[in-house]
């Protein structure tokens, strides 16, 4: 690996850990916003339509977040194992500009345009 690529591969490492780390302070201000939202609900019809909507938000916040943080740490373990950067399918390296936009990608962009068609005909996401 020359110079530059280190660099590329080192910005690319801090990145994922800054994401990660912004995750998790999300993540935080979810739960703390959930444990006030069980509080007992406002007498007031309307405002308890808001705050379930709101609930409802936060929980699909919450799970999107979940499997960003998820498939971030996986990124970190495939660097640590040196894994990094090879399709998790098919065993090809990962195009450069792909891991450049996800960098938590597992998969090369036919693997996973094949995993996408595959989920689809399946019904499932």
């Amino acid at each position: 690996m020359d110079v530059e690529e280190e660099v590329a591969h080192f910005e690319l490492i801090e990145r994922l850990r800054r994401r990660r780390a912004e995750i998790l302070e999300r993540l935080e201000r979810v739960r703390t916003d959930r444990r006030r939202a069980k509080a007992p609900l406002d007498p007031d019809f309307e405002e308890q339509a808001v705050e379930l909507e709101n609930d409802e938000v936060l929980d699909v916040l919450d799970d999107v977040e979940r499997r960003e943080l998820e498939a971030i740490e996986a990124a970190l373990r495939r660097i640590d194992a040196g894994s990094f950067g090879i399709c998790d399918d098919c065993g090809e390296a990962i195009e450069p500009r792909r891991l450049e936009v996800h960098p938590e990608a597992s998969r090369c962009i036919a693997c996973e345009q094949a995993r996408e068609a595959r989920l689809a005909r399946e019904g499932r996401q």
